[in-house]
């Protein structure tokens, strides 16, 4: 048994925002992770938060320049 669908929409709650977006950065860092181990791939990920506080993920140096 699997979860429900998700509805996408902003969540209002300030704090429950940004939790939110922690927990689902870091899960994309580690998909980023497993991808370029996995498949033997170079990656790049960048994600700015609200507050343009950058959070970066590279597999190699020169993917990012």
């Amino acid at each position: 048994m699997g979860r429900g669908k998700v509805t996408l929409r902003r969540i209002e709650n300030k704090i429950n925002r940004q939790v939110t977006f922690s927990k689902r950065r870091s899960g994309l860092l580690k998909k980023a992770h497993e991808i370029s181990v996995l498949c033997e791939v170079d990656v790049a990920l960048i994600v700015f938060s609200s507050k343009g506080k950058l959070s970066e993920y590279a597999t190699n140096a020169s993917v990012c320049g």
